[in-house]
């Protein structure tokens, strides 16, 4: 740790195998905490490598529980937070509209950090109960096309830098970690960024990976599609700076997107839009994120019959059909 600790110093970077190491390391005690806190204040004021978090998410996977789920193809829906925006519940709530178009969805999520309402918060708040037994989460997934893994049932080493994280006034590389340690190892993944940097930070992890991917960011700085302005693309297959009338929908005000001022609230606003009463806005934001998900499950798939396809798990109640499945599954 001290060889690299220098190195750092001199702005070096760490190799995919040693960030590994490093973090199998921290699992097992073998460093103390001040090491620990000058390697993350390095890494962050340099910048995090692509080599340097695969190592890390090599490491977070080795020691983590594993997720083998029973179908062949299924995607996350994830945003890397920290925009702090405060928006409702967008990704989880395009999952159910995703599942509701008939397609498989296992959502990967924690509590907020940044907002009122994370992922975890929604999901609990409607009764359900988090699991890591592999049966009910195979039920879940099959029968109501959703699975959702609560990050601390799973990524155990995150609690070895929980304190440290904590303590620090700043995000550190571990905060990058979240869209890519899905235990179940997804083949698909649609990802929302907070800023162009970390969209292509997280294009090269992806295609080191080798998944099918879309990655979003809108423009005035919100980390899913917002409306409230232009959003950028980055696919396997394609990059393109779109507007709202790109795809039909109308440009949104931040205040319409804003997630409330207590769990409660952002629940409400969860249950509107998969009961298809919610406002335009809420409605049309969740459907443009569902579509682009869409999208990167149906390879070449034109982006307006996906939007067709969110609109008609929305309008027809399949969506919400969904969200009562996996509540009776996972309450």
């Amino acid at each position: 740790m001290r060889d690299i600790l220098h190195r750092m110093l001199n702005h070096e970077s760490m190799t995919r195998e040693e960030t590994h190491d490093i973090l199998i390391g921290i699992t097992k005690s073998e460093f103390p905490n001040e090491q620990i806190t000058a390697l993350l204040t390095c890494m962050q004021m340099r910048g995090v490598t692509v080599d340097e978090l695969l190592g890390l998410r090599d490491g977070i996977l080795e020691t983590g529980v594993p997720v083998k789920l029973d179908c062949e193809r299924y995607i996350d829906i994830v945003g890397t937070g920290g925009d702090q925006k405060n928006t409702f519940n967008i990704s989880t709530c395009s999952c159910f509209v995703v599942a509701g178009a008939g397609y498989k969805v296992a959502k990967h999520g924690n509590y907020a950090a940044t907002s009122v309402s994370g992922a975890s918060n929604i999901i609990e708040s409607h009764g359900t109960h988090f699991t890591d037994d592999i049966d009910r989460l195979n039920r879940s997934i099959n029968e109501s096309g959703v699975v959702y893994l609560h990050a601390q049932l799973f990524a155990k080493a995150m609690k070895f830098v929980g304190p440290i994280r904590k303590a620090l006034a700043f995000p550190t590389c571990f905060n990058l970690l979240g869209p890519i340690v899905n235990p179940s190892q997804p083949q698909c993944q649609l990802l929302g960024v907070a800023n162009l940097d970390q969209m292509r930070l997280y294009n090269n992890v992806y295609q080191k990976i080798g998944i099918e991917y879309g990655i979003v960011n809108s423009i005035d700085g919100y980390d899913e599609i917002s409306l409230t302005g232009d959003f950028k693309v980055t696919t396997n297959r394609y990059e393109r700076i779109f507007k709202p009338a790109d795809i039909g929908m109308h440009v949104a005000e931040p205040s319409q997107l804003w997630g409330g001022d207590t769990p409660k609230e952002a629940m409400k606003i969860f249950d509107a839009v998969l009961s298809n009463q919610a406002s335009q806005a809420q409605k049309e934001v969740v459907m443009a994120n569902a579509a682009f998900a869409i999208q990167v499950l149906e390879k070449g798939k034109d982006i307006d019959e996906c939007v067709e396809m969110a609109r008609e798990s929305i309008e027809s109640g399949r969506a919400l059909q969904a969200l009562r499945k996996y509540v009776a599954i996972n309450s």
